[in-house]
């Protein structure tokens, strides 16, 4: 291999996480930033309600497309463990086999996007308000979807390989183009949602053509050669082993937030509106927090395919000690700048401000816990086991939540936002120690059978 591919299976962890995990949490801002310029293009020349049409539809998105994003995880980690390995056959069949089947899971998305957005709305219980330009969005969305999909592929690779900058350049070139695009539609040619929808399938069209020029240009073994495209059917079984876990619980996490939505949208487009532009805001806590994820993710994989446990160990501390102090940093400062932040989002209801200050008290403070919870999770999935962090997310998230939902929340005197709300913060907590006990067994016991007899990855 040359320069182009980074070793994290030797020197300084602390120092390599830091240049790793920088340009990922700018990457992910910057994605946000350019996602928040859609509604603020909305909120300052459409009006509320089309701000809470386009923050209607976030959760609901998710769900569908979380499943087919899961596999994206499985390629990173059985790139990032084929090459410490150096195993670079199996890197070669990974990315061949990933990109077509980007592809064709962006082609059936495409269909559910176009042909379902209006039932599940409706399912959602999406007020009469909402519910038109909604699922406007949602269809127009669609369309590009299959460029998200090779974006995510793609950049999954590149980061195995160490390669954090690369997917930086290309999504800040293409979110310029997005928020350029935005102003155009719907300043210009008056479009509404459509036209951020419209702008955001463009963008993303863009950010996937780069992604990929840049793995056809690679001189190493995670080079792309457009001919030699072909889903290899063991890859892909090792791929979704990773991958289909991955994508069923973010596909749960979904779920419950589509039920948690429906509660909101019970309150009115109000609520929806103040909760639409705080969830927005609290996402830059979030994904700052999730690139240590990815971070731990591929550090882990690489150091998983050369046995070198010892250095896990490292990685583990490094990594929660990390995200707990960017998520207690980022969630302080952005609650005591709540109301100039949500003023951004929202000109014409003080009354939407105030439900998005409560969402952002309840949520964004104690967001580090989701942090330290992610992080443990990119940890086992690192080690190839996805599974069992699949499991106690899906109990003890989505379980919890729902569970929540059902119980304390329906009655009379505890069903207000707040209260919806803290089953957030419950959740994280009680996930994130059951998952670091299962991790550190899984650890002991992969540990144990190296020591007898070398781990296969095949």
């Amino acid at each position: 291999m040359n320069s182009s591919y980074s070793d994290m299976c030797e020197g300084p962890i602390f120092k390599k996480i830091v240049f790793y995990t920088v340009p990922i949490i700018l990457t992910s801002l910057l994605q946000l930033l350019f996602n928040a310029a859609d509604l603020v293009v909305v909120g300052r020349f459409c009006g509320s309600v089309s701000v809470g049409a386009v923050g209607a539809t976030g959760a609901l998105i998710n769900l569908i497309i979380n499943l087919f994003i899961g596999l994206s995880v499985g390629s990173g980690v059985r790139t990032a463990q084929a090459l410490g390995s150096g195993d670079y056959s199996e890197v070669h069949n990974t990315i061949h086999t990933s990109i077509p089947a980007a592809l064709i899971s962006g082609i059936v998305l495409t269909f559910i996007g176009l042909f379902c957005s209006r039932f599940l709305l409706d399912m959602m219980d999406t007020p009469d308000d909402v519910i038109g330009l909604s699922t406007i969005y949602m269809q127009i969305y669609f369309c590009g979807i299959t460029s998200s999909m090779v974006y995510n592929f793609g950049s999954a690779i590149l980061r195995a390989a160490g390669d954090t900058k690369g997917p930086l350049i290309y999504l800040t070139i293409a979110g310029v183009v997005n928020v350029i695009l935005n102003v155009f539609f719907v300043v210009v040619f008056r479009m509404d949602v459509a036209g951020v929808a419209l702008a955001t399938s463009i963008s993303q069209t863009l950010s996937a053509v780069l992604v990929v020029i840049a793995l056809t240009r690679r001189p190493d073994a995670c080079r792309l050669h457009l001919r030699q495209m072909k889903i290899n059917l063991k890859t892909l079984a090792a791929i979704m082993r990773v991958g289909i876990p991955a994508g069923l619980q973010s596909s749960m996490f979904s779920i419950s937030n589509v039920i948690i939505q429906s509660s909101i949208n019970s309150f009115g487009s109000v609520a929806m509106s103040g909760n639409a532009a705080a969830g927005n805001i609290e996402g830059f806590v979030y994904v700052s927090m999730n690139a240590f994820h990815q971070t731990a993710l591929n550090f882990t994989g690489q150091n998983f395919g050369a046995r070198r446990f010892d250095r896990i160990k490292k990685i583990t501390l490094t990594c929660l000690g990390c995200v707990a102090s960017v998520g207690l940093i980022l969630g302080v400062s952005v609650c005591l700048v709540a109301t100039p932040l949500l003023s951004i989002y929202i000109t014409d209801s003080p009354a939407a401000i105030e439900y998005g200050i409560i969402r952002m008290m309840y949520i964004c403070l104690p967001y580090f816990l989701c942090g330290i919870m992610d992080v443990t999770t990119g940890l086992m999935r690192g080690m190839g086991v996805s599974f069992a962090p699949m499991l106690i997310t899906v109990l003890g998230v989505c379980g919890f939540r729902i569970g929540w939902i059902y119980t304390v929340f329906l009655l009379p005197e505890y069903h207000t936002l707040p209260v919806l709300y803290l089953s957030y913060p419950i959740s994280w907590l009680a996930t994130f120690v059951v998952e670091l006990i299962v991790f550190i067994m899984i650890l002991r016991r992969y540990e144990r059978q190296n020591a007898a007899a070398p781990i296969s990855l095949k």
